[in-house]
């Protein structure tokens, strides 16, 4: 009987809950990344002048759509190209709550690693440059 109890203590210890959520750092160790860079379309500088007059400046992430596996931290580095231009990054879950909000400074890096312990979309979106600079983390099954 003890050595059952033994096996069983040993079994489910091995069989963990797994986890739910996102985890997010700064900093850590991780098995894939992913460089988004952020694209003037049509800016007040380069035009075309038509285009920003009715819409006013356009943005957009690269690549908007990216696939991470599910349990894999991946290190996600945001580059914001333009010189003088400030970006936010608000990041939600499948429910549309928010995870992560923060800014991009004009010609930075910033860089983040991210666990998705659940399958799903989770959009994201630069708020002040909205409806165009917006996109989707794909979690698939690891």
């Amino acid at each position: 009987m003890k050595r059952l109890l033994v096996i069983s203590a040993l079994l489910l210890a091995c069989h963990a809950p797994r986890q739910h959520g996102v985890a997010i750092a700064r900093a850590g160790k991780a098995s894939a990344r992913v460089l988004v860079t952020t694209v003037g379309v049509a800016i007040k500088e380069t035009g075309p002048a038509e285009t920003v007059k009715q819409f006013g400046e356009v943005y957009a992430f690269s690549p908007e759509v990216f696939a991470v596996r599910r349990d894999q931290p991946t290190q996600i580095t945001f580059w914001n190209l333009q010189p003088d231009d400030e970006h936010d990054f608000m990041l939600t879950d499948p429910q549309n709550h928010v995870l992560l909000q923060t800014k991009f400074a004009p010609l930075s890096k910033t860089t983040f690693v991210m666990t998705f312990h659940d399958e799903g979309v989770y959009p994201f979106y630069c708020t002040m440059h909205q409806p165009a600079m917006s996109g989707q983390i794909i979690v698939t099954e690891p």
